[in-house]
Formats: C-alpha cells, sequence, structure tokens
C-alpha cells in the first residue's frame, strides 16, 4: 500500500470518531473484520501503529492523529472537489434540531461531510431535548430534527441505539449503592422514563442526585464519582465505564433515533442533508 486509499483513510477516521472498531465499521458500513483487516494493512505498510486496542475502545497513536489530521483534510477535499462538479447550483439554509447526546456523537461527522459537499448550503443546529424539539417540527419553526421518537410525531427511522449505563472508571463503586444515585435529563426523557421503568421492574432503589438538559452536565457528576447516568450508547466517551447486568444494573431499552421533517423542508437543501442523514445514521 504505497499510495493512500482515500477509502482507508475513511476508515481510520471513522474509528477515530467513534472510538472502537465496531464502531465505525457501523459508520462506513463495513464488517468489523473487513475493516480490521484494512487498518492492520495500513499500519503494515507504515510500519507504525496507528491505534491502541483497548478491552472497550481504541484510542489513536500519536501517529494516527497525525495521519487522522491529514485524511480529514483529504477526505474533504474529495467531497469539496465532487460537489464543485455535482452540485454547484444548491445553496440555502437548513435547521436541524438535535438533543446533546446525539449532536456530540453522531453528528458532526454527517454535518462536516454534509458541509464539504454542499459548501454553499448554511446549517443551522439548535440543540434541545427531543420533547422540546417535537413541537418545533410541528410548528415549522426548524426544518429537520435528528430525535428519539416520541409521541404525536412522525419521523424515518434511523436506528435503534442501545442504551446503557454510564459510570467513572476509578473511584468507590457507585453502582453498587442503594439507594443508586443516577443522573439523568429532565422530565420527558424518553432515556430518562427508560431508565426508572427499568430500575423499578427490576426493584431496585435509586434517587436523583443530579438532573440537566445538558449532556456535559451529566458527565460532571458521573466523572466525579457521584453517579451513573443512563445514556445512549453512541454518547459514552471512552473514558466511562458502560456497566449492565454483571454489575447489578438493568438492562435498558434501545432508543429509537428517527428523522423528523416539517412541511417546510420540502426543498432541495433539506432533502439533500436528509438523506445524507438517513445514509450515515442507518446501521
Amino acid at each position: 500500500m504505497k499510495a493512500l486509499d482515500l477509502d482507508v483513510l475513511s476508515m481510520v477516521v471513522a474509528i477515530a470518531d467513534a472510538g472502537s472498531f465496531v464502531r465505525g465499521a457501523a459508520l462506513v458500513h463495513r464488517s468489523q473484520s473487513a475493516l480490521s483487516m484494512q487498518i492492520r494493512a495500513l499500519e503494515e505498510a507504515l510500519g507504525k501503529p496507528l491505534f491502541i486496542r483497548g478491552p472497550r475502545n481504541v484510542t489513536p497513536t500519536h501517529d494516527g492523529l497525525v495521519l487522522i489530521a491529514y485524511a480529514r483534510q483529504m477526505l474533504a477535499l474529495r467531497d469539496e472537489a465532487w460537489a464543485s462538479m455535482v452540485h454547484p447550483e444548491v445553496k440555502g439554509r437548513v435547521s436541524i434540531g438535535v438533543p446533546d447526546d446525539y449532536a456530540s456523537s453522531l453528528l458532526p461527522a454527517v454535518l462536516r461531510k454534509f458541509s464539504a459537499t454542499y459548501p454553499k448550503v448554511e446549517i443551522q443546529v439548535m440543540g434541545l431535548p427531543s420533547s422540546a424539539l417535537a413541537p418545533l417540527v410541528r410548528d415549522n419553526k426548524i426544518d429537520l430534527a435528528c430525535i428519539t421518537r416520541v409521541k404525536g410525531l412522525s419521523g424515518d427511522f434511523i436506528r435503534f441505539e442501545p442504551m446503557v449505563w454510564a459510570g467513572a472508571a476509578t473511584g468507590r463503586e457507585i453502582w453498587k449503592e442503594r439507594p443508586l444515585p443516577i443522573a439523568m435529563f429532565g422530565v420527558g426523557s424518553v432515556a430518562r422514563a427508560n431508565a426508572i421503568h427499568a430500575l423499578q421492574r427490576a426493584k431496585i432503589a435509586y434517587r436523583t442526585s443530579y438532573e440537566s438538559p445538558s449532556l456535559m452536565g451529566l458527565f460532571s457528576m458521573v466523572e466525579a464519582g457521584l453517579a451513573v447516568a443512563p445514556l445512549a450508547r453512541c454518547a459514552v466517551p471512552p473514558h466511562l465505564v458502560q456497566f449492565g447486568r454483571t454489575h447489578g444494573l438493568p438492562k435498558l431499552p434501545e432508543l429509537e433515533i428517527v428523522l423528523a421533517r416539517s412541511a417546510r423542508s420540502n426543498r432541495p437543501p433539506c432533502d439533500f442533508l436528509a438523506e445524507q442523514i438517513l445514509t450515515d445514521l442507518h446501521v
């Protein structure tokens, strides 16, 4: 492999963005074995490792970070060149709503790719909980919303996202405490309702030690070792631990992620962004 293949570079970036080979393979729609084989071949050709493999997650090496930076530039230039030939006329503005947990994990790569492909389209992102975004779609105040499915709002299916209990890797064994201290999103959150129902079914006493609409707020409590948080798996950063039945905590239901569209979104820029989201995030 004397040349840097752009498809392989897209795999490198996907692994870095996802924090694991499994989730990275899903982002580029490849099997884990195929992706691992390509990365191994690239590392052998370069004569140096690109990732440090851990039991749950992977982190880029120094050389990996250097290559990832170049890869992002090369992939963006490829997309920009394609866009200049194929979609030079597409322009306008798209507003999209997305809750914190999806905004930090699912949307960055999609929006980066879309922006490179359609550089004349302005994107406005509104970060709010799914329950708050649903009425904005119905009232035509935003064009699109990538949200957890809520009652009364239709949307195109994207994926089922597993939920996990997230906690600190060090400190006291907070998951063993009863009542269980949990950090949760506010009332109306599907993740919150799922967690409470699961604990009640398992007859596990709990207390709400922190409540916030902000994902960063939940992380602050979890990282301090003061609570566990029920979160979409895609939103859990590599430095946190994912707890489950082996730790005495109940299994959580999956979240159904959908793309909702307002009536005013019937125009090309919205169509193209919707297509990008559905294509890149579906697993």
